[in-house]
């Protein structure tokens, strides 16, 4: 460690100035997951992607007769 006695890198080690460039750079890469999650939902949104997962999910569809109907109504 050069010339500098071995207290003094422990002091300099054992102080707070690098918590800010974490907590920045920690903010960064959440800024940076936000933006590429949201591009993400973008290009499924654009392709049709999200159109065609919420059809699949759907369990049923709307039903033609009263009956059908009261019977999916009380099902839930």
């Amino acid at each position: 460690m050069g010339g500098i006695p071995r207290c003094a890198w422990v002091r300099w080690l054992a102080e707070t100035h690098g918590q800010s460039t974490l907590e920045y750079a920690l903010v960064l890469v959440a800024f940076l997951s936000m933006v590429a999650a949201l591009g993400l939902v973008w290009h499924a949104a654009r392709d049709g992607t999200l159109v065609r997962l919420a059809t699949d999910a759907a369990s049923h569809g709307a039903p033609a007769d009263t009956v059908s109907w009261l019977q999916d109504l009380m099902g839930f």
